[in-house]
């Protein structure tokens, strides 16, 4: 019989308040998730601007935040004048990255647009190009999308329809350019002199801006954390968040490792902190810098890497890449990388879903039919609606297993939300045992509390089932039986490797 997974929760030990940015998603011109995701003119349910209302009300439903544009890999050869003004008259380019052929038939506005679509909360997050371009064309792009009017630039914004400034506040000083793969990859010198450049000259233009430095593309690479400490050396007064980047997936039928791998976020998170801190009392700074985990999912990266060796592109238009099909398996892991997430929103305070529509994504389209929900939608969803507020403290004492990667791991990762205004509590909570239902008992302390709202899983006999074209509701989160709070302790029962939302009123 396995032992009881236990925790307690009291109201005066938090961690920290959500920031509702940490519910925020990512828009790459990659594969389909721009052209036949978001934006297909034509398609039965597009507005005017060609944007599909279908798919705009399943992100809405996701509850995403500030969203990431235009990458990724992709702006680090992006030229941002090609995608504003008349759509029918802008460039086409060898996007080397992908190696696609970009169209620029969806822009810059037609991103503000889509932003403003999607409603109040989406939030764009702007990357400017710090691979192939620099501190000119970033103040460029800002004076173009922000200052109201009255200089060149600001005028021609007006001329291209759109009067209003786009008033983007969150930039990205650059993608990912620690990595070889990356055009313009440099040195952690190189990269921290040009962003601390870049990120003067935008303060110049606004001083209010946020920025956010590049890190570590992974905590494999070989430069991690040294690179952290000389971009920061350089750049720590003039930023506000350093990035984060991390994909998971199962390698070698590893499963019980797969379903540990917020293991690995939390100490990436964690060494991430260290490190910046470290650079700050360095620097005798009383400055804190947060952290932006701008790249997260589970991505199947080598099955990705042996298809683009087998079939090599030859400059397509929007082809399909990346788009993984997700199983229930990989919603659960999907679940652990939100409660890790959670567990440390004192630091990390921007979060990016990469990505939001067909590459490696929660909501999935085909050319002129249907959108649905992929299995990772409903993690993100009910985070997104019930995870605002004040994260506790969660302490578990849980039953372990055995990992190849990570060695003794706890069953139970847990994560507990309270919203300051009802005093309602979620817990979000992941059982990793692939056979075996874990009891779960929480002792409540100092809160007023008489009932279960709702215990949702998503765990299913098949932990391989998902939802595809064919079966677009396979998978969904059904309601626990058993789970009961009785003289201030919360008791249930968490089925063999699934993801919980128990809410509490």
């Amino acid at each position: 019989m396995t032992r009881t997974a236990r925790f307690t929760l009291d109201p005066v030990f938090t961690v920290g308040d959500v920031d509702p940015r940490l519910f925020g998603s990512f828009v790459e011109h990659l594969g389909r998730c721009v052209y036949d995701g978001i934006f297909e003119p034509g398609h039965p349910s597009a507005d005017e601007a060609g944007l599909r209302t279908d798919v705009l009300e399943l992100i809405r439903e996701l509850g995403v935040t500030a969203i990431r544009y235009p990458g990724g890999n992709f702006v680090s050869g992006y030229r941002w004048e090609d995608s504003v003004g008349p759509a029918d008259e802008r460039p086409r380019r060898l996007d080397l990255a992908w190696r696609s052929t970009e169209t620029n038939r969806f822009g810059l506005s037609e991103f503000i647009d889509f932003c403003r679509k999607v409603g109040p909360q989406a939030e764009p997050m702007m990357a400017v190009n710090l691979g192939t371009r620099g501190v000119q064309e970033a103040i460029e792009l800002q004076e173009y999308a922000n200052h109201p009017a009255g200089t060149a630039l600001s005028e021609r914004r007006i001329s291209h329809g759109d009067k209003d400034p786009f008033g983007i506040k969150l930039w990205c000083l650059g993608n990912e350019m620690d990595g070889p793969w990356q055009t313009g990859h440099k040195t952690a010198e190189e990269y921290g002199r040009i962003a601390a450049e870049t990120a003067r000259a935008m303060r110049q233009v606004d001083p209010s801006v946020e920025l956010v430095a590049c890190g570590s593309s992974g905590r494999s690479m070989s430069t991690f954390a040294a690179w952290e400490a000389t971009v920061l050396a350089e750049t720590y007064d003039l930023v506000d968040y350093v990035s984060l980047h991390a994909y998971y997936e199962e390698l070698g039928g590893d499963r019980d490792s797969f379903l540990a791998s917020a293991v690995d976020m939390e100490s990436f998170i964690e060494e991430v902190v260290a490190t910046c801190d470290h650079v700050g009392a360095r620097l005798k700074s009383t400055k804190r810098i947060n952290l932006s985990f701008d790249e997260w999912n589970v991505w199947y990266m080598s099955r990705s890497q042996q298809e683009a060796e087998a079939n090599p592109l030859d400059w397509p238009e929007a082809p399909r890449l990346l788009e993984d099909n997700y199983s229930v398996t990989d919603a659960v892991v999907f679940g652990t990388l939100l409660i890790a997430l959670l567990r440390h929103a004192d630091r990390v305070t921007v979060a990016c879903l990469a990505q939001l529509v067909n590459v490696i994504a929660p909501i999935m389209t085909e050319p002129g039919g249907p959108a649905w929900r992929q299995t990772t939608f409903f993690p993100f969803a009910q985070a997104a609606r019930h995870g605002l507020g004040q994260v506790l403290d969660v302490r578990v004492d849980s039953p372990t297993y055995d990992t190849a990667k990570y060695g003794a791991t706890d069953l139970l990762h847990a994560t507990a939300v309270r919203d300051p205004e009802t005093g309602a509590v979620t817990v979000f909570a992941v059982n990793r045992g692939q056979d075996t239902a874990l009891p779960l008992e929480v002792a409540l302390h100092g809160f007023d509390l008489t009932e279960i709202a709702e215990h949702q899983v998503l765990a299913d006999a098949d932990p391989d089932a998902r939802n595809t074209l064919a079966e677009p509701g396979r998978v969904a989160p059904h309601p626990a039986e058993g789970t009961v709070l009785d003289g201030g302790v919360l008791r249930a029962t968490l089925e063999p490797m699934s993801w919980n939302v128990i809410r509490l009123v």
